[in-house]
């Protein structure tokens, strides 16, 4: 039986009528494939090695290692001048954006752009640039340091970027809560269908932060895996060895609408954005708060939001960063709240831990998981860790059947997330 917990159920919400958001379109752009179909193919199959490499830019720090996104030709998808006008974060955003709106069978050319709205996360924006651009004057004085630092390192870079790009005039926005901004800026855009502020979202989360001061820093808060040895092996959420996340770049973006909105234009339904919530631990600014109870509070509330049971839910897509604590209070809390029967998987041992991005990646493959009736393996799991008290899948991707799933996120600063995803 599932403890029922501190939060009820059907209180968290009053008032709200559950709503669900068409997901109709999916873009991925991840070190573990780079468009959707290579990027599920890549967090299924653990024989498909995404890119680690040791960067020149890291040399000599205990982590010197991060997963990319390898074959990417920004100069030809973009075109060299717009990619000039763009950190490599909006880069990723645009070229994911893109492919989500060609996928929804979207045509910018002719929609109603004041409907239409983008809200894209991320933890650091264009801090590479930045770092770049301090260098600079540093080093060659003021006169040197580039016009357009503000407009490439904000972090509302990648929204602006895809909104100019497709052409948007409906509402831009960025959301900021670190590694859960992926999560809150569809919780977002669910929210601004709902209140029908707009009738087509693209949200979800970009992040490239190729940065010796961020990864010194986070060497400093022993935060990263320091396995220089074997990057491939680095990132082992779950595992008993697990001793650190290894930092990934991506962009995960979703169209979302309004169901009378697909409906009417007869599009395809990937799945259903159907509830989200999101909490603060007010404990600490770098540890998740103990008992799990922030997150778990997030958990209820998009539970509550889609007017579902816990025991409807049968798969988790965790936050699960190969940390020591976070992945054992995460996943105690997963079992506290939704029992033993969910199939819970981390991705990131085969896309990093991709920050900002991260929420916005993994709701994307939450929502194939969904629609392929198949849960990815979780990497690396070795040496499973006999507290974990939940169903981590590993090894191999398993096959299932399940109508609603979960994605969880914790943010530095206590920021927690979570999205209740159904099959269409």
């Amino acid at each position: 039986m599932t403890a029922p917990g501190p939060f009820a159920r059907r209180s968290v919400r009053p008032g709200i009528e559950p709503f669900s958001a068409a997901v109709t379109g999916v873009g991925l752009v991840t070190a573990a494939g780079v468009g959707t179909d290579d990027a599920w193919r890549g967090v299924c199959d653990t024989a498909v090695a995404p890119s680690v490499p040791h960067l020149p830019e890291l040399e000599g720090l205990p982590c010197d290692f991060m997963y990319t996104v390898d074959g990417l030709d920004t100069k030809a998808a973009l075109g060299i001048a717009a990619q000039r006008l763009m950190d490599r974060f909006s880069q990723l955003a645009v070229i994911a954006a893109r492919e989500a709106v060609a996928d929804a069978g979207l045509d910018p050319s002719v929609w109603d752009s004041g409907r239409v709205a983008v809200v894209i996360g991320s933890a650091h924006g264009g801090l590479p640039f930045y770092d770049e651009q301090h260098t600079t004057l540093t080093e060659r004085g003021a006169r040197r340091v580039s016009p357009k630092l503000a407009p490439l390192s904000v972090v509302n870079g990648a929204a602006s970027s895809v909104a100019m790009d497709l052409g948007v005039h409906g509402p831009s926005q960025a959301v900021s809560t670190a590694c859960s901004s992926g999560t809150v800026a569809i919780g977002t855009a669910h929210q601004m269908l709902r209140a029908g502020a707009c009738d087509i979202v693209v949200a979800g989360g970009a992040e490239s932060v190729r940065s010796r001061l961020l990864i010194a820093s986070a060497c400093q808060m022993r935060a990263v895996s320091t396995r220089r040895d074997d990057p491939l092996a680095a990132c082992r959420p779950f595992d008993t060895h697990r001793d650190g996340f290894v930092v990934g770049e991506g962009a995960g973006l979703l169209v979302m609408e309004r169901p009378e909105h697909a409906r009417a234009r007869g599009a395809t339904v990937r799945a259903r954005v159907a509830g989200y919530g999101a909490s603060s631990d007010a404990h600490s600014a770098v540890a998740p708060d103990p008992d799990g109870l922030g997150i778990e509070r997030a958990l209820r509330t998009a539970l509550a939001d889609a007017d579902v049971d816990p025991t409807d839910i049968g798969h988790v897509n965790a936050h699960g960063t190969s940390t020591v604590a976070n992945d054992l209070i995460e996943a105690t809390m997963l079992r506290r709240v939704l029992g033993e029967h969910p199939l819970v998987t981390s991705t990131k041992a085969m896309t990093g831990h991709t920050l900002g991005a991260a929420g916005g990646i993994e709701a994307a493959l939450t929502v194939l998981a969904l629609q392929h009736q198949l849960v990815p393996p979780t990497g690396n799991l070795d040496a499973p860790d006999p507290a974990i008290p939940v169903d981590v899948v590993s090894k191999e991707a398993r096959r299932a059947r399940f109508d609603c799933a979960v994605k969880t996120s914790l943010g530095f600063g206590g920021h927690n997330a979570a999205l209740v995803l159904t099959r269409a």
